[in-house]
């Protein structure tokens, strides 16, 4: 499957490719359709550089910039420069997807990620995941923070904290009501 670098997205501008890559991992979002199901992907798909990397890693996409082919080293210069902290947040971004969650930029939750057990459209996510590194201080203030968000939208809050190139260590916050 080809996709197009633009800026700081990667768009699949075929139609069935951009079907294939949702139904195969909800990979990206369709344009202009909030809350797709794969059976209605007819537009083209925009996967954000974390998810452009992974796949094109994993051989199921080329992405061309200009017409020509980019290698893996170019986007990943390419991710570097667009994400602080890029090696570490594809770490725990890998790592849920190996084993079987759909990961999703966390934006509008003020996170890196969140993450779904079966997919969006079929269940909430349940999970938002923040990245820190493992010498990082994490004040009191930010975990409340980061609680009381995860409380208000009915998700529980994971700190990920990638040791060494491979593993990940999870921390999870649960807030109980006394």
């Amino acid at each position: 499957m080809k996709a197009e670098l633009i800026e700081n997205r990667i768009i699949v501008w075929n139609i069935s490719d951009s079907r294939k890559l949702f139904t195969a991992g909800y990979y990206g979002k369709p344009i202009g359709i909030p809350k797709p199901k794969p059976d209605e992907i007819n537009v083209p798909l925009i996967l954000d550089l974390i998810e452009g990397y992974y796949l094109q890693l994993n051989s199921k996409i080329q992405i061309y910039k200009n017409k020509k082919k980019i290698s893996e080293n170019t986007l990943l210069e390419v991710c570097r420069n667009e994400y602080h902290n890029f090696d570490k947040k594809f770490q725990v971004y890998k790592d849920f997807r190996v084993k079987g969650y759909i990961v999703n930029p966390g934006i509008k939750f003020g996170c890196d990620f969140a993450v779904y057990q079966k997919g969006p459209g079929i269940d909430h996510a349940p999970f938002l995941v923040q990245v820190y590194n493992r010498n990082e201080k994490v004040s009191s203030t930010d975990v409340v923070l980061a609680g009381r968000l995860a409380t208000s939208v009915k998700k529980q809050f994971i700190l990920a904290i990638p040791y060494g190139k491979e593993r990940v260590d999870y921390l999870a916050l649960d807030w109980w009501k006394a």
